[in-house]
């Protein structure tokens, strides 16, 4: 794939939380959709006399063939929210893609990574987890931490596919941090509060991490500077913000 605009159509849409959709998506000529795990997609989405265009990163790992996923949060009262919320397969939506530096390096030096996403900015990490494999493989002394940040347990998306990857990895460590609530009794892997106080309190060392971050602007912006505080380069700190439009 390049840059350009092209169609794709919607094979499904599946309630993941209650506030977020995952929408099936493929090529309608079942071209192969080639992107880098982390990348996003921008839609353009006809609203009466207007465009809206909104990006979304990509939620699925490459398939090898057409098809990719989008995890698509709500937005009371959204306008983007109202189409993509009803959308049914067999229709066509406008996109351009796929974009993005927001990628894990094959060639990423540092032996210790910690992964923070807020909501659907947990997308690309779902995306990353072969990747994740092949660099825990390369050698025993790697470790990957995945932090996700949601109110509540039933916002947890996809917490059951990173409970089942670290389940199978004792060098990856999936923590879900919860700001309003957790379950009764926490589960092991529950953390209550907001993931960049979770991570603070994990002390990550400048010396052998580096830390991605994806989501809310607010969370990226407050740990940037918790990380900087603590002696991290911004060249150890990869960033991904998302923002929320009507």
């Amino acid at each position: 794939m390049s840059g350009g605009q092209f169609d794709l159509e919607v094979v499904g849409s599946t309630r993941r939380t209650p506030r977020v959709v995952e929408i099936g998506l493929r090529l309608p000529d079942d071209r192969p959709f080639t992107y880098v795990p982390g990348q996003f997609i921008t839609l353009h989405l006809p609203d009466g006399a207007e465009e809206l265009r909104r990006s979304y990163s990509i939620a699925v790992a490459p398939r090898g063939d057409g098809t990719i996923a989008l995890a698509v949060g709500e937005v009371p009262e959204g306008r983007a929210t109202r189409i993509l919320f009803g959308v049914r397969p067999g229709d066509r939506l406008r996109a351009s893609g796929p974009f993005g530096r927001f990628v894990l390096r094959d060639d990423e030096p540092a032996p210790r990574l910690y992964l923070v996403g807020t909501g659907t900015g947990i997308a690309p990490y779902r995306t990353m987890l072969p990747q994740i494999d092949r660099f825990l493989a390369r050698d025993a002394a790697r470790r990957v931490t995945l932090l996700l940040g949601v109110r509540t347990p039933e916002e947890r998306l996809y917490g059951d596919e990173f409970r089942a990857f670290a389940a199978a990895r004792p060098a990856f460590v999936f923590l879900s941090c919860q700001s309003r609530a957790v379950s009764e009794p926490p589960e092991p892997d529950e953390r209550r509060g907001y993931v960049q106080h979770v991570l603070a309190d994990l002390a990550p060392d400048p010396a052998d991490a580096v830390v991605y971050l994806c989501g809310n602007p607010a969370m990226i912006d407050e740990t940037t500077a918790l990380l900087k505080a603590r002696g991290f380069p911004l060249v150890n700190i990869r960033r991904e913000k998302y923002v929320s439009s009507n």
